[in-house]
């Protein structure tokens, strides 16, 4: 005769019908796996002991690693409320499909079911085409702002300018709209024409402009000689040929000036992220060797390492990084980098913080889940989740206004002044240098309109000056 506590027989049994009673959820409670790792034999043999009066001891399962069955009662429950009174008929499936957008948006905010259009925007975003209009849009007093047309789409050829203000799309008012649903608006079938109402600086009446959708491809990486030697390459998004655009346009702008670039300033502000392995590439590009980022998840395959190649394009070439508050996950893995390896200096303002890595795991054709699979750090082990990378130099963003210039009294202007070298063969006097002031107010850089990039580009000269001098007195100790 075996020892038996009677409480575990009857723990053991309610527990298989409960979960017996779940089977209308399509929940496969197989033989063995509701109270451990009994098996069939271990069934059958408890059950003859039983008919025999004689009792056995039953390994309790660990609560931790069991379904709560309570909790799935409770869920079974709240399903056929919702489906008995709910002021609306609903189906078997939808009920479902909300149930596992809540299991999902309930872990974080970057975490989501992906039903097929969501799928679809999600390739849009990553592949860079979608049908649309060709405008970069923000909110502004609750209408659509314009924020700039993109170069040759359809929104600038039919007239689209920055600043615009669009306060209907088609027979919608945009008022009390979120700019998610505006934008959803404005993009549909290529081919299809929306009309803009428009409210625009001078102008006493709204402007209604007609504008035929097309296929938009974004380009993520643009790149600029913004003053002689002096490079500029923004990337807007990580998407999956970004890496191969940026170490082209470094190439080309090199190419272009013939020798190696001055300096060079990388724009990542408002950058979103994007593609984790797209933004690897684009450091890589900038890096001889050494790790790049690194992640750490729970299972295997979400612990990864990424290491730079050997042959860094530009490795003689001072770097500067702006980023902001709208610099996020990519591209602070970006920043990160190459700010552990001391590769660039970062300027600007805190990044965004999201330093996790999210996995999309197709379900089906149509369907998949978007989750977080692990946090990722950079080369010297920081996680920058909810922390953000901080700039090596803070630059607020601020206007630039020139103030007007008022000629100050000189040497030059003395009667009887010395002369001084060359000043008689059009050297550059007083009236010469304000000429000079003049002309050269009047060539308007993209540095002129925006501070942070004006910060830079001083930054990369006065780098530039302090190694030419060294250089000299180098050359002069040899």
């Amino acid at each position: 005769m075996r020892p038996a506590r009677s409480n575990q027989y009857i723990a053991a049994f309610r527990a298989l019908a409960v979960a017996t009673g779940l089977s209308a959820l399509c929940l496969i409670v197989l033989p063995g796996t509701v109270y451990g790792q009994q098996t069939d034999d271990d069934v059958q043999r408890l059950l003859k002991d039983i008919e025999a009066g004689e009792t056995d001891n039953i390994e309790q399962p660990d609560p931790e690693t069991q379904l709560p069955l309570n909790d799935l009662r409770k869920f079974t429950e709240v399903f056929g409320r919702i489906k008995e009174a709910y002021v609306e008929e609903i189906g078997d499936r939808q009920l479902l499909e909300s149930a596992i957008k809540g299991m999902l948006s309930d872990l974080d905010p970057h975490s989501t079911y992906l039903a097929p259009k969501a799928y679809e925007k999600l390739e849009e975003s990553t592949t860079g085409e979608f049908g649309g209009l060709g405008i970069e849009v923000g909110m502004e007093n609750g209408f659509v702002k314009v924020i700039s047309p993109i170069d040759d789409t359809p929104a600038q050829k039919a007239g689209v300018q920055a600043g615009d203000l669009i306060v209907r799309l088609g027979d919608k008012p945009v008022k009390g709209l979120s700019l998610e649903e505006a934008v959803k608006l404005m993009r549909g079938k290529p081919g299809s024409v929306l009309t803009l109402t428009i409210v625009r600086e001078g102008q006493s009446a709204p402007i209604e402009i007609d504008v035929e959708r097309a296929v938009i491809k974004v380009t993520s990486v643009k790149s600029r000689m913004i003053e002689n030697g002096y490079a500029y390459v923004r990337i807007t998004q990580f998407q999956a040929d970004s890496g191969s655009q940026f170490e082209q346009a470094l190439k080309d702008l090199e190419k272009a000036y013939g020798k190696p670039l001055d300096g060079l300033v990388i724009d990542l502000r408002n950058n979103p992220g994007g593609i984790l392995q797209a933004a690897v590439e684009a450091a890589d590009v900038l890096l001889d060797e050494g790790l790049i980022v690194y992640t750490e998840g729970r299972i295997q395959s979400s612990r990864l390492r990424f290491n730079a190649r050997a042959g860094a394009l530009l490795p003689d070439t001072p770097i500067v990084v702006l980023i902001n508050g709208g610099s996020a996950s990519a591209s602070e893995i970006m920043a990160g980098a190459l700010q552990d390896h001391e590769r660039a200096v970062i300027m600007g303002t805190q990044s965004f913080g999201k330093g996790s890595v999210q996995t999309v795991i197709p379900l089906d054709q149509t369907h998949a889940i978007k989750m977080t699979t692990a946090r990722y750090y950079t080369p010297d082990g920081r996680s920058i989740q909810a922390k953000g990378i901080s700039p090596d130099i803070e630059v607020k963003p601020a206007e630039l206004t020139e103030l007007e210039n008022q000629r100050f009294f000189t040497e030059a202007d003395l009667t009887g002044h010395l002369e001084g070298e060359g000043e008689g063969q059009g050297g550059t006097g007083g009236q010469n240098r304000q000429g000079n002031q003049k002309e050269t107010g009047q060539s308007a850089s993209p540095a002129d309109r925006d501070f942070q990039l004006r910060s830079a580009l001083n930054l990369l000269k006065g780098l530039q000056i302090l190694s030419k001098r060294g250089e000299t007195q180098k050359e002069t100790t040899d």
